[in-house]
């Protein structure tokens, strides 16, 4: 307390006893009750729901274990348990793979064109994740599939040599997505590693296979273990894949379940709370996991200097077949899926690339996106949840961070471990909770877009607190103690000299929280009503409805929207002091 104290006493600044008080501890105090709020406002919600039953016009809520026996005595429960368990394992065990083969191939080879791949990287990360799977569908769907339809062509058979809506269709296609993040994971660990080990062996005579297994796995164990726990965490709480994918063939997961038990009638959402609370808890383990392997990872560390230049390992002729790799990689993951959108697009109705099909060649779904009644709407809707959750999230957690970092307050690492708690909740269990508490405390926001404002900022509330702490870590204290000798207020002080020495964490955090919020969908798809769609939103509706074509074209005009952004954000990020790592 006498820390505290200290931290309270202030100067008067007039004689009005209200003068006295100082605004930094309103400005403190808002800060940590918004945060309280949003952090433990949708899991004791969750909690609670989960226990009782709905209420209704004329029954009051009881309370009740019939949800949790409803979901957990079935046997279809168990079934639902593994297949979601299986799904999330084999999605991070595949795209960990694919991304760890290309990050070893970049960073430790002398494989050609390496900066262009490296660049080239950063888009799959900016294509949504239902527009990437409507794409899969158009191309390996069993029945319109143009990789199936050709294989039988050359085949002259009608077997179905691919299926999509399958569990390895979905494993397939999530897969690919989160492969690319693998990739930068992993490319950032080679980077940081010594290679004095892996050169020792290569002049002892080690071959390249032995080196990679032997050496640099071994070495960088850590983030492999790390980058497989964040991509079974991201796994387990897709939703995209499995609502398209699997749900037409009867194959459920816990997100799958969940949408599914809110929209059959009546809504099923004590239900679906707790087949919530069971999903929350396996990600609860997984970062749980994740963190603590984070704090230990100083056990294999190497020594080394910063600015090193480690020798590519020579791959002689194979450098071309590396290479190769790449372009197919590249070609899988961005070429193939934006071409099949956009040959779709270019169609009266959906039909397979043919010299035939090329004679009907129309801009008409493109003329009826951009007269679509609810489009304008959404594009601001969208404009406004991004920008808006950016910048409240990057100033709310620059308060916390000062906090948690600057001063010696009891229980600031409570603070800290409250912003960091919707971590744990996969978004549409998060976009669930919000739903259930505004549904019974009705405070005027339901079906507003303001409660998908408030979804928004406390989903991606844990990543400005990670981008801000980094900053925040190399301000010295001097810099404040000095404002403050020279008479300047906490406000003042902060405004003046601490945001502005913590702008390359807040634009490079305010950047990624804005593209992130602008393809959110598994939050949205709970919480958006009439007129308050997002573009995310209408592109579902649109798969709803089977107006393939006007979804394709509203998936280009986005998929070029969003790559401009980034291109528009990165040269703001350089011209404000953005350093890349």
């Amino acid at each position: 307390m006498a820390a505290a104290g200290q931290l309270l006493a202030q100067p008067s600044t007039g004689a009005s006893g209200w003068l006295k008080f100082d605004f930094k501890w309103l400005v403190i105090g808002v800060c940590v009750l918004a945060v309280a709020y949003l952090a433990l406002m949708p899991l004791g919600f969750l909690l609670w729901q989960s226990f009782f039953t709905p209420q209704t016009a004329t029954k009051a809520a009881e309370f009740t274990y019939g949800n949790y026996l409803a979901a957990y005595t079935s046997s279809e429960t168990l079934k639902l348990f593994f297949t979601s368990v299986g799904y999330a394992a084999g999605t991070s065990i595949f795209s960990f793979t694919v991304g760890t083969l290309l990050a070893w191939m970049n960073e430790r080879t002398n494989t050609p064109l390496k900066p262009l791949f490296f660049a080239l990287s950063i888009i799959p990360l900016i294509i949504p994740g239902v527009l990437f799977t409507v794409a899969w569908i158009l191309l390996a769907s069993p029945k319109i599939g143009i990789v199936n339809l050709m294989l039988q062509g050359l085949f002259n058979t009608d077997h179905v040599f691919v299926n999509i809506y399958s569990i390895w269709g979905m494993i397939w296609v999530d897969g690919l997505h989160y492969s690319s993040m693998a990739f930068l994971i992993m490319s950032a660990a080679f980077r940081s590693m010594d290679p004095s080990l892996e050169e020792s062996a290569m002049m002892s005579g080690a071959s390249v296979p032995q080196i990679a297994w032997h050496i640099t796995l071994k070495l960088t164990w850590p983030a492999i273990f790390a980058t497989l726990l964040i991509l079974f965490v991201r796994s387990i709480e897709s939703f995209e894949v499995p609502a398209l994918l699997g749900l037409p063939v009867g194959i459920q997961v816990f997100t799958s379940a969940i949408y599914d038990a809110i929209h059959q009638y009546p809504s099923q959402i004590g239900l679906a709370s707790s087949y919530a609370v069971t999903l929350l808890l396996i990600t609860t383990v997984g970062i749980y996991f994740q963190s603590k392997l984070s704090s230990q990872g100083n056990k294999y560390s190497t020594v080394t200097g910063k600015g090193f230049r480690p020798r590519s390992m020579d791959l002689g002729k194979w450098r071309y077949v590396t290479a190769s790799i790449f372009v197919f990689y590249f070609s899988l993951i961005v070429v193939l899926p934006f071409l099949v959108l956009l040959w779709s697009s270019l169609q009266k109705f959906y039909s397979v690339p043919s010299m035939a099909a090329l004679h009907n060649l129309s801009f008409d779904a493109y003329t009826f996106i951009l007269t679509y009644p609810t489009l304008a709407s959404a594009v601001v809707n969208s404009l406004f949840l991004a920008v808006g959750c950016a910048t409240l999230v990057m100033l709310l957690t620059s308060v916390i961070c000062w906090i948690v970092v600057k001063t010696k307050l009891p229980g600031r690492w409570l603070l800290d471990n409250l912003a960091s708690l919707p971590m744990v909740f996969p978004g549409l269990v998060l976009g669930l909770a919000i739903m259930i508490f505004y549904l019974y405390f009705d405070i005027g926001i339901y079906g507003t877009i303001w409660i998908m404002f408030i979804a928004y900022v406390t989903r991606f509330m844990p990543y400005g607190l990670r981008y801000n702490t980094t900053s925040m870590m190399q301000i010295h204290r001097e810099l404040e103690e000095s404002a403050a000798m020279s008479g300047a207020s906490w406000g003042t002080t902060f405004w003046r000299i601490i945001l502005p020495l913590l702008k390359p964490g807040l634009m490079a955090g305010w950047i990624y929280i804005m593209i992130v919020s602008i393809r959110e969908l598994s939050t949205s798809i709970l919480l958006y009503s009439p007129g308050t769609e997002v573009v995310s939103v209408l592109i579902w509706e649109l798969w709803e409805n089977g107006q393939y074509v006007e979804l394709s074209a509203l998936g280009v005009m986005f998929i070029l929207a969003l790559f401009m952004m980034v291109m528009l954000a990165q040269f703001v990020g350089r011209k404000f002091g953005v350093k890349e790592d």
